[in-house]
């Protein structure tokens, strides 16, 4: 019972924390809706987090890294997202693509590819459970 309370009070400090960090689509950049957060029972220690990313036409993310333990999955629901990883190309993602990112990557480009269709992602973490900021912009 201790251990459920426990783990529930972190999902709640997460979601909170992840929502009080999504940016809004008037400023230029992304709005960022945390959708699940759960630790993975057979790996201690561990937690997935999954969050959706909507960029409206023309918007972007600031250049960013993750937390230093995340290991990330993303892929295109909808439109098509400009990605760049470290010191690979940047590349175009449509809908039903998806990419990874090893823990320590550098997010440098991530962007809707289009002025005027939308578009939207949905980023797969598994982090240590202590990690509760996801994304640090680089300055």
């Amino acid at each position: 019972m201790k251990r459920s309370i426990t783990s529930a009070a972190a999902a709640l400090a997460t979601a909170i924390s992840l929502a009080s960090s999504a940016a809004a689509h008037d400023d230029g950049r992304e709005s960022v809706t945390p959708k699940f957060s759960q630790a993975i029972a057979n790996i201690p220690g561990k937690t997935m987090r999954v969050v959706e990313v909507d960029y409206a036409p023309g918007t972007s993310s600031l250049p960013h890294t993750h937390a230093s333990s995340a290991f990330i999955y993303a892929y295109v629901l909808e439109g098509e997202v400009e990605s760049k990883v470290n010191d690979r190309e940047t590349r175009r993602y449509k809908a039903g693509e998806s990419w990874f990112e090893a823990p320590g990557a550098t997010h440098s480009v991530s962007r809707n590819a289009s002025m005027t269709v939308p578009a939207k992602l949905l980023a797969v973490f598994v982090v240590d459970t202590g990690e509760t900021k996801l994304t640090t912009p680089i300055k």
